[in-house]
């Protein structure tokens, strides 16, 4: 999903297992859902958080996670949103919080509602009232910049797989939608950032098929997103459900 023609359809957070050290993020009142997020990589990962504009505001949008680090975050029913990972983090000119791939563009850690720059891995939510389904997917349509995973766990029922893409696309990408710094492949674009072209962006339902870019990535992330028609196999719903969103699922190192 990207971030104009799925926002309202789902959010993001991810998850991971086997963690050393772990943090707490709490929101008062009811909630339907807990969301872990864990960071399996051999790097740092600073996780944002995007919350929908008709839904109660997370806090901290954006935070820091160490190698094999967690957080888990209470949410709220009919809240939707995206998390994602911001990596490579430096400073920008004037010495401001700034980061490679996924930056939220606030020159700060919190993202305050700012969706993260293209090339991103998404992970998206909408969570319903209390007792109905959670709708959620990863999203490759606005490009890849590192393996995430959603798993469901305590279900009561619904279509409750896990979902996103475990690989790392970074050093298979094709050369023209490869984002470098130096030497290094750091992201990959989507073919719609790459080229702006109506057969990659979507902008009809007539021209929107898939394509060699969206099916690279479809072959490497076969239940996540890889193009926006690309509704078939890559949305789930789950009844009741607590999530963990995982930052490389299989230890990868930069």
């Amino acid at each position: 999903m990207d971030s104009s023609s799925h926002l309202p359809l789902f959010s993001i957070l991810f998850v991971m297992l086997g963690l050393t050290v772990s943090q707490s993020t709490n929101i008062t009142g009811a909630h339907s859902s807990t969301f872990t997020i864990v960071n399996n990589c051999n790097y740092t990962v600073w996780p944002a958080v995007v919350s929908g504009p008709e839904s109660t505001q997370i806090s901290p949008s954006g935070f820091i996670l160490q190698p094999g680090e967690s957080t888990s975050i209470s949410v709220p029913p009919s809240w939707s949103g995206r998390i994602s990972g911001r990596t490579h983090r430096g400073n920008d000119s004037s010495g401001n919080f700034s980061c490679l791939t996924g930056d939220c563009g606030t020159s700060i850690l919190e993202c305050s509602g700012r969706d993260a720059t293209p090339p991103v891995t998404l992970a998206e939510f909408t969570l319903g009232p209390v007792g109905t389904l959670v709708y959620y997917d990863v999203s490759l349509v606005d490009g890849y910049n590192l393996p995430l995973m959603i798993s469901p766990h305590n279900e009561t029922g619904g279509n409750c797989n896990s979902t996103g893409c475990a690989a790392d696309l970074n050093g298979d990408c094709p050369s023209e939608l490869k984002v470098v710094n130096g030497s290094e492949t750091v992201a990959c674009k989507s073919a719609c950032t790459a080229f702006g072209a109506p057969q990659y962006c979507c902008e009809t339902t007539d021209t929107c098929k898939p394509t060699s870019y969206s099916r690279f990535f479809k072959s490497r992330g076969p239940t996540a997103y890889s193009y926006t028609q690309d509704d078939a196999n890559s949305t789930f719903s789950c009844f009741a459900a607590d999530y963990d969103i995982t930052f490389c699922p299989s230890p990868s190192t930069r």
